[in-house]
């Protein structure tokens, strides 16, 4: 899995104009499913991401995880993190997993934050959506679970 995580005093997703999802300060999780993910993929990443100290502290410093700090979840599918650019103009996206796996995992995702105690928001799988956010620091950051992602 991919994932770009923006720390954000909010963040909403709409389809064809209707809000789909909403949440105030939290995690915005732009979430890629790839061929070789799995269950113990999206459970993994969900654990990573749910005790991930990026909020700050009283002295300012990012050293509360989400729990902590009161924060919701926003996670949109963003298949187009697989795209490959290497070669050529226009993306590839082999790596990719098929839309029907992708959506399982994408849900098992949710599931497991949910399962941690996090209320979490989602956008619509599939559809042309569009994403607004304040970023909050700005804080963004990269996640690849093929990269040897480690989730303790």
């Amino acid at each position: 899995m991919r994932a770009v995580v923006q720390r954000v005093r909010w963040a909403q997703v709409t389809v064809d104009g209707q809000v789909v999802g909403r949440i105030g300060p939290g995690l915005l999780v732009l979430l890629g499913v790839g061929r070789h993910d799995s269950p113990e993929t999206a459970e993994g990443l969900a654990d990573k991401l749910a005790r991930l100290r990026v909020f700050d502290d009283e002295h300012g410093k990012m050293n509360r995880a989400p729990d902590e700090a009161g924060a919701e979840f926003l996670v949109v599918s963003q298949f187009t993190l697989y795209g490959d650019v290497r070669k050529g103009r226009r993306p590839s996206f082999t790596d990719a997993a098929p839309a029907d796996m992708a959506q399982t995992l994408y849900e098992r995702f949710q599931d497991a934050l949910r399962r941690r105690g996090f209320r979490v928001e989602s956008g619509r799988f599939g559809a042309r959506m569009q994403v607004r956010l304040e970023n909050d620091g700005p804080v963004t950051l990269w996640f690849d679970t093929s990269d040897g992602l480690q989730y303790n």
